[in-house]
C-alpha cells in the first residue's frame, strides 16, 4: 500500500513538473514575441537575447490571474491593510526626519536648483525618497526585468506592463542601467524614488550635469527626477499639501471626496478650524481644497489642497500622501499630528471590496471595485448609514458590512 501511495506521490509530482515546464515554455514564447516591439523601441537583437534568456516568472508575486489559482489581489501594500497609525508610525516619522534634516544640508545646492526649476520644495521630494527607499537605505527585493515580465504575462494589467517590459529592456540597452541595478519593487518600480520605467523616460532629469539620467546613484538626478514627475502631474509652487483641522461637531463626513472643493476660508467660515490655531494668510484661505478624514469622523482631519492630489498620483494611497506631506513638514518643525489616531482595526482588502461591491449594489458607489477604503469608499457608505438611519462616521467597519450586505 505505501509503495502504491509512493508511486502516486512521484506520479503527481511529475504532472507537476510537466505543467510547470509548459507554463514555462508558454511564458519563453510569449517574451520571443515581444522581440518585434522591443526592436521598434530601439532594443538591439544582442540585448534582448542576453537579458531574456533563461528568464523565467515569477509566480509568487501578488496582483497576478493565475489559471486554477484564486487571485492573488496586493495584501502586501501597507497602505491599504494598515490602520493610520501602524502606517505613520511616529517613531519611523522621527527618525526618517532626523535623517531627512542632514540629507537637506548635504545635498543644499542641488535641491535649491531642482526647487527653483521645478517649484516643489526640497523637503517634499526628501520625503518621497524616505517613503520609497528610506533615503537609499532600502534594497529593493526583486529582478526589475522579472517581475515586468511576470506582471505582462499574468499579471492584471497586462498591457501596461508590457509596455513597461520592453522599456526596461530599452534601457538596459541603451546602456541607462546594468541588469544588476534593476531591482524592483513587486509592482516593478525601480531607482532610489520608485519610477516605471515609462516614467523614467517621461520625466527623468539629468540635474548633476554629468549627460545622463541616473536614477539609482545620483540623488540629483532621483530627486529631480521627482520633482518633475510632481510638476509634470500639476504641482503648484507655493501651495502646502494639506491643512490639518478640526471639524466641526456637526461636520458631514460625506462630503469628503475630490470633487467636493471649496475654498479653504469657506470652510473655514463653516466651522473649520486650524488644528494649532495657527492664522492663514487670505492667499491660503482663497486655496481650493477637499475635506479629508482618512478615519472617518474619527482621527485627524484635514483640508486637502490641488498638491495632496498631485502627490497621490505618485501613490494613490491616502496614507501614503499623508505621510510624504508629514515627514515634509516635520524636517521642518517637530510637532506630530495635532489630533491623534484613533483607529486600532482596518477591515481586510476582502471585506472592503465585498462593501464595495454591496454599495454598487445599491447604487451609492461607482469607482473601482479595488478592496481600498479610500475617500469615495468612505463618503459612499457614510451615505448608506444616513439612509439606513445608522451612526454616520464614515469608517468601514463590520459591522456596516454586515448591513449593507442585509440591505435590498
Amino acid at each position: 500500500m505505501r509503495r502504491i501511495t509512493l508511486i502516486a506521490v512521484v506520479i503527481v509530482s511529475l504532472c507537476g513538473a510537466t505543467s510547470a515546464r509548459a507554463a514555462d515554455a508558454a511564458f519563453t514564447q510569449f517574451v520571443a514575441s515581444l522581440w518585434l516591439e522591443a526592436k521598434q523601441q530601439g532594443v538591439s537583437r544582442a540585448t534582448f537575447d542576453a537579458e531574456t534568456r533563461g528568464l523565467d516568472p515569477d509566480y509568487k508575486l501578488p496582483d497576478l490571474l493565475l489559471p486554477g489559482r484564486p487571485a492573488t489581489g496586493a495584501p502586501s501594500q501597507a497602505e491599504f491593510v494598515q490602520v493610520p497609525a501602524d502606517y505613520i508610525k511616529e517613531a519611523s516619522i522621527a527618525r526618517l526626519a532626523s535623517y531627512g534634516q542632514k540629507l537637506m544640508q548635504q545635498y543644499r545646492p542641488a535641491l535649491d536648483q531642482i526647487e527653483k526649476r521645478f517649484g516643489v520644495p526640497a523637503p517634499i521630494v526628501l520625503a518621497i525618497w524616505g517613503r520609497e527607499t528610506d533615503f537609499g537605505r532600502y534594497t529593493l527585493p526583486y529582478d526589475g526585468l522579472r517581475v515586468l515580465a511576470t506582471q505582462a504575462y499574468v499579471g492584471r494589467r497586462k498591457d501596461q506592463y508590457r509596455t513597461e517590459f520592453i522599456l526596461a529592456l530599452k534601457m538596459l540597452s541603451g546602456g541607462v542601467v546594468s541588469r544588476k541595478d534593476l531591482r524592483a519593487s513587486w509592482g516593478g518600480a525601480v531607482g532610489l524614488t520608485q519610477f516605471l520605467p515609462s516614467e523614467y523616460y517621461k520625466h527623468g532629469v539629468d540635474v548633476d550635469g554629468d549627460g545622463k539620467v541616473d536614477l539609482w546613484h545620483s540623488v540629483p538626478d532621483a530627486l529631480g527626477s521627482a520633482a518633475q514627475q510632481l510638476a509634470d502631474k500639476g504641482w503648484q509652487s507655493g501651495v502646502r499639501w494639506a491643512y490639518e483641522v478640526k471639524a466641526p461637531d456637526n461636520v458631514d463626513c460625506t462630503v469628503g471626496v475630490p470633487d467636493v472643493t471649496k475654498p479653504i476660508g469657506q470652510w473655514l467660515r463653516a466651522g473649520f478650524v486650524p488644528a494649532r490655531g495657527q492664522r492663514l494668510s487670505a492667499a491660503e484661505q482663497a486655496q481650493p481644497a477637499s475635506l479629508l478624514q482618512p478615519e472617518g469622523i474619527y482621527g485627524p482631519a484635514f483640508l486637502a489642497t490641488k498638491n495632496y492630489f498631485v502627490i497621490k498620483e505618485y501613490n494613490f494611497s491616502d496614507l501614503y500622501v499623508l505621510f510624504v506631506g508629514h515627514l515634509a513638514d516635520r524636517m521642518t518643525s517637530p510637532l506630530p499630528f495635532a489630533t491623534p489616531w484613533s483607529a486600532s482595526k482596518q477591515l481586510r482588502t476582502k471585506d472592503v471590496e465585498a462593501m464595495q461591491k454591496g454599495l454598487t449594489r445599491l447604487g451609492l458607489y461607482s469607482d473601482k471595485l479595488d478592496g481600498k477604503a479610500g475617500m469615495q469608499t468612505r463618503a459612499a457608505l457614510g451615505t448608506f448609514q444616513k439612509k439606513a438611519g445608522l451612526k454616520v462616521d464614515c469608517w468601514p467597519s463590520e459591522s456596516v458590512l454586515k448591513a449593507i450586505d442585509a440591505a435590498h
